[in-house]
């Protein structure tokens, strides 16, 4: 009678949690399961990519064609820390990863970076489909609650449950386990796995399912956390000085503190303002300019030119309580063209006639300059000139976070190692929106959720693969 051999046991694969279903944990899933880890992706929405949606629905920016130094510098002060990861995985491997996926791109004329359909829908689903089919899966309606008993000496002969009732993972590694509460329909879950990544976005657009609410979660387990501000956002403006006694006053039917007034709004509102130019200086008196086309708001002005100038225009705000921005209205003239243009005779013509024939002012551009100019400069063709040159508006407030395109602050970079993972929490690691950078848009953004998503998750299955060797992780 003969036996057969014993059979080799196969050590189970590790289990990794990836909390929120954005870009940069849907591509930090996608990573960890092609490194051969077992995945689940658990969202407090009933459906995953909400904002990326969002994002995509006026036509997908996904990343920006311009050469990689001056992509880098759009990162301001966290360009170092980005840098590595963004030549890891930046504009190009993003749109070799899209056409994997069977999506098409194309520079547009501003160098921004769209799919041919221009949507996020097709991408989304193509994207889903293959995380499926490698076997990641998703827990929706699950919110994070923090963590239950926390272990940094859990036994190494512990077995992890992971979700949905599937077979047991790894054993539990010498630097601890994550055990995960949840908040779902049913009630409480205590979900347990080897590794964590954190993908939860920013504060903005809460309905979407980045509403913040983590911040308080990794404070309580003292991790250095910066305030979230609105970045890429609108602000209020205020009655400039010239004006504040008049509309104090009840004059000019402005509130004293902020808007527009109710004839100006009642015309203008939602109306784009073209080819202008603003600048401004910072608490710390250095320029900032910038020329494109903005929105007036409701309350103040919003649109691609502002939310290029919205970080140092919103540190500024902070640190003065309001800040000046001047628009020239008339970028391709001359202040000396236009003073002498406009001091010809007008004769019989009304001034909108003249405006407008002399110096190409019409429509909300003539709006603003009424709305912002004391009357009697209309009279007074240098100081009219030189209004429309540098036409101030006075901004006394960001519009609220949750109104925000994005936002900065999150988890500082001084909380986490090289490898993006907590120091207060091995094991825990950090991408996407969560981390203190902030950039404009036209791709941006996403690429730096991208990257940090890939980042984030090659470092976690390499903190387990050397868990595993009993080498030190790092």
């Amino acid at each position: 009678m003969t036996t057969s051999p014993p059979r080799a046991r196969v050590a189970p694969r590790h289990h990794v949690a990836v909390i929120g279903g954005g870009p940069a944990g849907l591509m930090a899933a996608e990573t960890l399961a092609a490194a051969g880890l077992d995945v689940t992706v658990f969202d407090a929405m009933p459906s995953v990519g909400r904002k990326f949606l969002l994002a995509g629905r006026g036509g997908l920016n996904l990343t920006h064609s311009e050469a990689f130094e001056p992509f880098l510098s759009r990162y301001g002060q966290r360009r170092a820390a980005l840098t590595p990861m963004l030549q890891a995985f930046g504009a190009q491997a993003l749109r070799d990863w899209a056409h994997g996926l069977g999506i098409e791109t194309f520079v547009g004329t501003s160098g921004r970076v769209f799919p041919t359909e221009m949507k996020a829908a097709p991408l989304l689903r193509a994207w889903l489909a293959r995380l499926r089919a490698a076997g990641v899966r998703f827990a929706v309606r699950h919110r994070w609650q923090g963590w239950e008993g926390w272990d940094p000496a859990a036994r190494a002969d512990a077995r992890t449950l992971p979700a949905h009732g599937q077979a047991a993972s790894a054993p539990a590694t010498s630097t601890g386990r994550q055990r995960l509460r949840f908040a779902t329909p049913e009630g409480e879950r205590i979900i347990e796995a080897d590794a964590l990544v954190l993908a939860l976005g920013g504060g903005s657009w809460a309905k979407l399912g980045s509403d913040g609410a983590w911040v308080s979660l990794l404070r309580d387990a003292g991790v250095d956390v910066a305030a979230l501000q609105p970045a890429n956002c609108g602000f209020d403006v205020g009655a400039p000085d010239t004006l504040a006694q008049a509309s104090d006053a009840g004059e000019t039917g402005r509130p004293a503190a902020r808007g527009w007034s109710t004839h100006f709004l009642e015309r203008f509102r939602g109306q784009p303002l073209k080819s202008v130019c603003a600048h401004f200086s910072d608490a710390t008196g250095q320029s900032h300019e910038r020329a494109g086309e903005c929105l007036i708001s409701a309350s103040g002005i919003e649109g691609g030119l502002i939310y290029a100038l919205s970080a140092p225009l919103r540190d500024t705000l902070a640190a003065l309580g309001s800040v000046t921005l001047y628009l020239d209205l008339a970028p391709g003239r001359s202040l000396e063209r236009l003073a002498v243009e406009l001091a010809r005779p007008r004769g019989s013509r009304s001034l909108a006639s003249h405006l407008q024939g002399q110096a190409g002012i019409k429509g909300v551009k003539a709006g603003l300059l009424r709305e912002c100019l004391p009357k009697a400069d209309f009279d007074d063709p240098a100081r009219l000139a030189a209004g429309i040159k540098a036409l101030p508006l006075r901004l006394v407030a960001t519009r609220p976070l949750d109104e925000a395109i994005s936002s900065a602050g999150g988890v500082r970079f001084e909380a986490v190692d090289g490898d993006l993972m907590l120091t207060a929490r091995p094991g825990v690691f950090v991408a996407g929106e969560m981390l203190d950078w902030e950039a404009p848009t036209g791709g941006y953004l996403l690429t730096a959720c991208f990257a940090t998503g890939v980042a984030a998750a090659q470092a976690a299955a390499r903190w387990l693969a050397q868990a595993d060797a009993g080498t030190p992780a790092g």
